[in-house]
Order: C-alpha cells, then structure tokens, then sequence
C-alpha cells in the first residue's frame, strides 16, 4: 500500500461486485429503453467504463466537467462548467454518473442545469455517497456505498490528479491533504 494511504476502505472485488449489481438493477429499471449516461470527469471515468461494459440496454454516454474544488480538498461552493455535452439531451433518458457525492451542491448545480435542458428523465448514480456531509437536498436514485467522512481516493478519485489509478478507495493521510 502507498505510504500516503492510512487504509483500504473499499477492495477491488467489493467494488466490482456492487458495479455489478448497480448495472443490473439500472437495466432493469431502463428495459426497453435507451440511456444517456453523463460521466462527470474527472472522477467517474473508471467507474462509468466499468458500468457501461456490465449494462444490458442500449447505452449512449456523454462528458461533462464540472468544478468546484481546485486543488483544494474542500468544496467552494462556486459551481464551473469547464466542458459542456455534445449532444442534446431533449427527451432523452438522462443518468448522471458521479464517482461521489459530498456536499451536494455541485450536483444540485448540475441538475438544475440539466434538467432545463427538457430530459424525459434526470437521475443520478453514484459509487459513493456521504450523506453526513450534504448540504442540499441531492439524493442519488443509485448509490454503491454510503461511506464515513474520510477523504478517499482511488478507483477515478483524486487529490491534486494523483491517487486515480488505484484499484481500491483508500483513506488518504490527512497530513497529506492539510499541508
């Protein structure tokens, strides 16, 4: 393990597992239709790939970036949208797909965003949740794990782009992220 992690949270096998299961029930709830996934980047890119390769329906998936944290390891509040989608979303059924949510609030952003933008159906996804930090009202329609308040990194999620390529979700050191 890297000397920056205190510990692995989440293994390699728990998530491929809840992936998995995550991707079955979204199917299953979509039969018959086709779906637009929107992977937020940078941190759902490994975690929408294996999820689209585990759908059964038809799949279109689509880009956004978003920011509100910098390098910092806390949110600021203030929303970016740094690439938009390049397709119409217009009666399309629409899943957001996030690596996490936090506070929230960039997601509420997004969603009020998108949902201007006429979907016939807005939802989101999510690998992991932590509902004890939420600071609006966001409830993702599918969640992989609900987790403690620990900054986590790996499997797509970061802290200044390094931490990505992990395979598990680890607990990053806080005297890396406080320095």
């Amino acid at each position: 393990m890297h000397s920056d992690l205190r510990e692995i949270m989440i293994t390699e096998e728990q998530i491929s597992d809840k992936v998995k299961e995550l991707a079955e029930r979204i199917s299953s709830d979509y039969q018959g239709n086709s779906i637009l996934m929107i992977g937020i980047l940078k941190g759902a890119v490994i975690f929408l790939s294996d999820l689209v390769r585990n759908m059964t329906i038809p799949v279109y998936i689509d880009f956004m970036a978003v920011s509100s944290y910098g390098k910092a390891s806390e949110s600021s509040g203030v929303v970016q949208i740094l690439k938009d989608l390049d397709q119409s979303i217009e009666g399309r059924h629409v899943l957001v797909v996030e690596d996490i949510v936090d506070t929230g609030l960039t997601l509420k952003y997004l969603l009020e965003n998108l949902s201007t933008r006429k979907p016939s159906s807005l939802k989101i996804c999510t690998l992991l949740d932590k509902p004890t930090r939420r600071k609006s009202d966001v409830v993702p329609d599918y969640n992989g794990f609900a987790i403690p308040d620990e900054f986590v990194v790996g499997y797509g999620l970061d802290y200044a782009e390094k931490y990505r390529n992990l395979r598990e979700i680890c607990v990053l050191k806080p005297e890396i992220y406080l320095k």
